[in-house]
């Protein structure tokens, strides 16, 4: 973590003392490293460990970086299949510390920055890889209408309407023309799927390095970073992870291209998927280069508005930030490749 605490830290203790139930400080805080989206932090006091969530500072784009959808979806998820902390509180006004945020439960466990999940054994990797794989079904499978999220997203056909949010997006912090962007819009448009009438709660950002495990063992114990979460189509989650892991390992790709996943005891693509299937009753899943290009897209979009950001000086990580704009016609490419596969 980063000592450094861009935080106004009285104010956040006089807000917590009135209205949080059990709070006593004093504060410390500490900003978490990881993270380009919504600055993290760790708030200490001598009894408890917080975690205040809260959107950037400066001109933000529409709809983007909205603290109070995930504060939402974690609140309607508690108890459920799906493991996610504890939510305190959502302080909607701005004039706090100059934006939305949200307290939730520090969660006492580890989070595997790499899919390789370096230093652990065998039968390690295989048990995590699984519980991973079950949290995203179990999250496939939550009654929309039981835990009151039947109205998180849209209807409609989830793809069309993501495809034209990104792409709006994405001109909206076009800094430079890049043509594999542009091939991919079109070519995404040209091959969208019929919609199949699959709806269900979508996380939007899954992947292992966002999610917590207990210490010690393979049992999921929270699902973080809920920014992306929708009303959508499974198969973007799916596809997600398996897009994750097309990208070279280390600690900017975090894939698993080129590893030779059967002696680490990892799964393949094809046996990750047919567990997915399995565990939630369905048939082999088509044209699933298409979800594995719309995911390529949609990250090279994400990509563009963090490059963005860092240009105008409001990025959670200004140094790191910039980097990424080269990554942006190298994700794109990887989408044009997926669909031609």
């Amino acid at each position: 973590m980063n000592t450094k605490s861009p935080l106004d830290l009285d104010a956040v203790d006089t807000y917590l003392a009135a209205n949080l139930s059990g709070y006593s400080g004093p504060l410390k805080a500490h900003k978490f490293d990881i993270g380009q989206s919504n600055p993290t932090f760790a708030l200490e006091t001598p009894d408890c460990t917080y975690v205040l969530r809260r959107k950037p500072m400066g001109k933000l784009l529409k709809s983007a970086h909205a603290v109070e959808r995930e504060f939402r979806v974690q609140q309607a998820l508690a108890g459920s299949d799906v493991p996610v902390p504890e939510m305190f509180l959502l302080c909607e006004d701005t004039s706090v510390i100059g934006s939305a945020f949200y307290v939730m439960e520090h969660l006492e466990g580890r989070v595997f920055l790499e899919p390789t999940l370096t230093g652990e054994s065998n039968e390690t990797r295989t048990a995590v890889m699984d519980e991973m794989n079950r949290v995203l079904a179990a999250l496939h499978s939550v009654d929309i209408e039981a835990v009151g999220l039947a109205d998180y997203g849209p209807s409609g056909n989830y793809f069309e309407r993501q495809i034209a949010r990104w792409t709006k997006q994405y001109r909206a912090s076009e800094t430079n023309k890049i043509a594999q962007m542009d091939a991919l819009i079109t070519a995404l448009e040209a091959a969208l799927p019929e919609d199949d009438g699959q709806r269900s709660l979508v996380h939007g950002d899954y992947r292992i390095d966002n999610l917590t495990f207990e210490r010690g063992g393979s049992r999921c114990i929270g699902v973080l970073d809920w920014e992306l979460s929708t009303i959508g189509h499974p198969y973007a989650d799916l596809a997600a992870v398996i897009m994750q892991w097309q990208l070279p390992p280390g600690p900017e790709g975090r894939g698993l291209a080129g590893i030779y996943r059967k002696t680490l005891g990892l799964p393949s693509d094809r046996d990750y998927i047919g567990q997915y299937c399995t565990r939630r009753g369905l048939p082999e899943i088509k044209d699933f280069g298409f979800y594995l290009a719309f995911n390529f897209f949609r990250m090279a979009a994400i990509l563009q508005g963090v490059y963005k950001r860092a240009l105008d000086g409001n990025a959670s990580d200004p140094g790191r930030a910039k980097l990424f704009g080269d990554y942006v016609p190298l994700f794109a490419q990887h989408g044009l490749s997926a669909l031609d596969a």
